[in-house]
């Protein structure tokens, strides 16, 4: 019998967990053939961290601290998985980390890379900036980590029409939508690779 492959999901503390209840979701209907081993999250008591544990998923607080094994903690607290993948996380990934898992990193971009990318640039001030640019188009980005912010080769990328009026807020409702295909689909594409 095939053993089931293993994820795990890396939040951060500003995340809504919704890239994460989707790839549960995808997991649970056997559109991503794996399961979600752990989660990892920098504190307790986050929203996210509590969408977790009302799913059933294995939740393990790594407390980020600077200058400290918060890198080897963060590795430890992934062992044994076959693929990770971020959501909500906007820092660096420690060198521990990225050794450790070395072209099985994914992270989700809520614009298209690399023009709306690098430091700072997540959430809200993504959309920002698209609007600002006067661009026709938007969407997100799933790539894999490495040292860089949002430098990674980009596996699978989703658009959607910048519309008249637009506000950060509601295109980020219609990337947000497209997010969530786009990380399923990259689950995909890398496990099978």
């Amino acid at each position: 019998m095939k053993r089931l492959q293993s994820l795990g999901i890396v939040v951060g503390p500003k995340g809504r967990g919704s890239n994460m209840m989707a790839i549960a979701a995808a997991c649970d209907d056997g559109r991503i053939d794996a399961k979600i081993s752990v989660v990892a999250a920098p504190k307790s008591g986050l929203p996210l961290a509590g969408r977790a544990s009302a799913a059933g998923l294995n939740l393990v607080v790594v407390p980020y601290v600077p200058e400290s094994t918060y890198g080897l903690r963060l590795a430890e607290a992934l062992e044994g998985c076959d693929l990770i993948c971020l959501a909500g996380y906007t820092r660096l990934l420690p060198d521990e980390v990225l050794g450790a898992f070395p072209e099985r990193i994914l992270n989700i971009h809520p614009g298209l890379l690399p023009r709306f990318g690098g430091q700072g640039m997540f959430g809200l001030r993504v959309h920002a900036e698209v609007l600002a640019a006067g661009v026709t188009e938007s969407g997100c980005s799933v790539h894999l980590v490495n040292e860089r912010y949002d430098d990674g080769r980009v596996l699978v990328e989703k658009r959607v029409p910048v519309l008249p009026g637009d506000t950060p807020e509601s295109l980020g409702e219609r990337v947000l939508e497209q997010e969530h295909l786009a990380y399923v689909e990259a689950i995909q594409l890398a496990l099978r690779n």
